[in-house]
C-alpha cells in the first residue's frame, strides 16, 4: 500500500471525546500509504477517548476555522459519544463536512461518526452502517442501514466500531485512491 495516496491530504475532524484508536489507527494506516493527515479541530489540542477512559492530547495541525475542505482530498470521521455529538452542534463543522460531499470527495467515518453526517444532511437515500445505537438516528434521517464490517457507497465509508478498523482503514484507502465520486455528492 506504499505510496498509493501520495501526494493525498486528508482531514482527520475531531472534538474531545474521540475515540483514540478511531483516530490513531486510520492516521497511520494513511500515512504509511504515502498520505498527507492534518488532524483539524475547534481547539488547539484534543483530547481522545480510550474504550472506558480519557486517553491521550493530540495537537491540532489546523483549527476548523481556518480549514479550508478545498485543501484536501478526503475527509475522516473518528467516532467516540462526544467527539459527533459536539461536531453535529457545531455549524462550522457541519458545513465543512458536507463541503466533502458537495465536492464528490470521500468521507470515511466510523462507529458514531455518522452521527455527523445527518446534520450535514447527507445520509438520504444511502446505504451504511454504524455503530448499532445510531441505526434509528439514521434511518430517520433516510439512510438505509445495514449490519456490516465496512459499506461502501460512492465514496462513503463506514463501519460499526473498533473491531472494525481493518476492514475501514482498507475500503477508506481504496476510495481515497479512486478520488473524486460524482454521485457523493449530497443528495
Amino acid at each position: 500500500m506504499a505510496n498509493k495516496l501520495e501526494g493525498k491530504k486528508v482531514a482527520i475532524l475531531v472534538e474531545h471525546g474521540f475515540e483514540q484508536v478511531e483516530l490513531t489507527e486510520p492516521k497511520k494506516a494513511l500515512e504509511q500509504a504515502g498520505a498527507t493527515t492534518h488532524i483539524i479541530s475547534s481547539h488547539d489540542r484534543v483530547k481522545g477517548w480510550d474504550r472506558k477512559n480519557w486517553g491521550q492530547e493530540f495537537s491540532v495541525d489546523i483549527k476548523l476555522e481556518a480549514a479550508n475542505p478545498a485543501d484536501y482530498d478526503a475527509l475522516v470521521l473518528p467516532g467516540g459519544v462526544m467527539n459527533p455529538d459536539k461536531l453535529r452542534m457545531n455549524e462550522t463543522a457541519v458545513r465543512f463536512v458536507r463541503a466533502f460531499f458537495d465536492a464528490g470527495k470521500p468521507v470515511a467515518a466510523i462507529c458514531h461518526g455518522p452521527w455527523t453526517l445527518i446534520d450535514a444532511g447527507v445520509v438520504q437515500g444511502r446505504t451504511l452502517t454504524s455503530y448499532p445505537s445510531l441505526k434509528a438516528d439514521l434511518q430517520n434521517a433516510g439512510a438505509r442501514w445495514v449490519d456490516r464490517e465496512v459499506v461502501v457507497d460512492n465514496g462513503l465509508v463506514t463501519s460499526r466500531n473498533i473491531d472494525d478498523i481493518p476492514a475501514f482503514n482498507e475500503k477508506m484507502i481504496e476510495e481515497i485512491g479512486e478520488g473524486i465520486h460524482a454521485g457523493q455528492s449530497a443528495r
